[in-house]
């Protein structure tokens, strides 16, 4: 059991489906403990909701580490939707109110991913979960970023631009408009249907459909792997999105060749026919990356976070 006393660090990401928060020993940046809860993605839940998940989720961490709740010495919050002003200061209000941190640092869900899996910090991060985005940031400090503009703008290269796309494949296969593919009745055995038809009365019958995608990406990558030719072009197709981002932001930057490129997300982290695919779509862009994978962006978090509470001071002018 850890001493009471010991100082500590917290590292936050908050995400559409989930929020991990991670304490950790404020002199080694060491992990202690994790909590986990539901998505605190402010594009997608309520404020108050989205709070209520973050608060959950540090609780967690604490009582993992069967210690008594108190304010740590530095927090990294990398909130998924907080990228105004206004919603920047809301957390902060909400930190302050809740005695969370004595020093906090908001990033951008991607700036965690970027801390994690590159070196020095200096890269491209890709994020293709439920959503995708892609932010860089080279060594004189100067960020940029492409993508994260939400379901109904973008998204493109997403889970969820991956299942849309695979409804289609679907319904143009049922209609005769498309060719003949195995994501058709993989659907409607996932969900419990009968026929092709039945995924209007389904689909349109919930409150909320992108609740039902979640699973269709994974699905559609399996089915490209066993050889199925429009989940092959339906991967290809998002691989080449998100390669287009990573390009528009390689190209803002000043950043070392080959490309240093961490990606994270359930979708790409899970699927190495995607990440081939993003790398051959760069490639035919002339971008050479050293890609490395991201299974858990939080540490990149505790890492900014034992940075702030070392007294980094170009902390606030990078990445916020």
């Amino acid at each position: 059991m850890p001493d009471q006393d010991i100082p500590l660090i917290l590292g936050v990401d908050g995400g559409a489906t989930k929020t991990i928060a991670i304490l950790a020993d404020a002199r080694t940046g060491t992990p202690i403990a994790q909590g986990r809860s539901r998505g605190s993605n402010f594009h997608a839940h309520a404020p108050h909701a989205a709070l209520a998940e973050l608060d959950a989720a540090i609780a967690k961490a604490f009582a993992q580490a069967n210690l008594e709740r108190t304010s740590v010495i530095a927090a990294c919050m990398g909130v998924a939707g907080v990228s105004r002003v206004e919603d920047e200061v809301m957390v902060r209000d909400w930190v302050r109110e809740r005695r969370i941190a004595d020093q906090l640092l908001i990033a951008n869900d991607g700036w965690l991913v970027i801390s994690a899996g590159t070196p020095n910090g200096v890269g491209v991060g890709l994020i293709c979960g439920t959503g995708s985005i892609a932010v860089g940031r080279d060594s004189n400090a100067k960020t940029c970023r492409a993508g994260g503009w939400g379901y109904l703008i973008g998204d493109e290269g997403s889970g969820y631009d991956v299942a849309v796309m695979a409804l289609r494949a679907a319904s143009h296969a049922a209609d005769g408009r498309g060719p003949h593919t195995k994501i058709l009745p993989a659907l409607l055995r996932h969900w419990n249907l009968v026929e092709p038809a039945d995924l209007i009365t389904f689909l349109y019958g919930v409150a909320d459909p992108r609740t039902q995608l979640v699973d269709v990406g994974p699905l559609v990558v399996t089915l490209a792997n066993e050889g199925d030719a429009v989940a092959q072009s339906i991967v290809a197709c998002a691989a080449g999105e998100l390669a287009k981002m990573v390009h528009a932001v390689s190209i803002s930057l000043d950043l070392p060749r080959p490309l240093p490129l961490a990606v994270a997300g359930s979708m790409i982290v899970q699927s190495e026919i995607l990440q081939h695919g993003l790398i051959k779509s760069l490639q035919d862009q002339n971008l050479l990356v050293a890609l490395s994978v991201v299974p858990d962006p939080t540490i990149g978090a505790v890492r900014l976070a034992h940075r702030l509470s070392l007294g980094d001071a170009h902390l606030g002018s990078e990445w916020m």
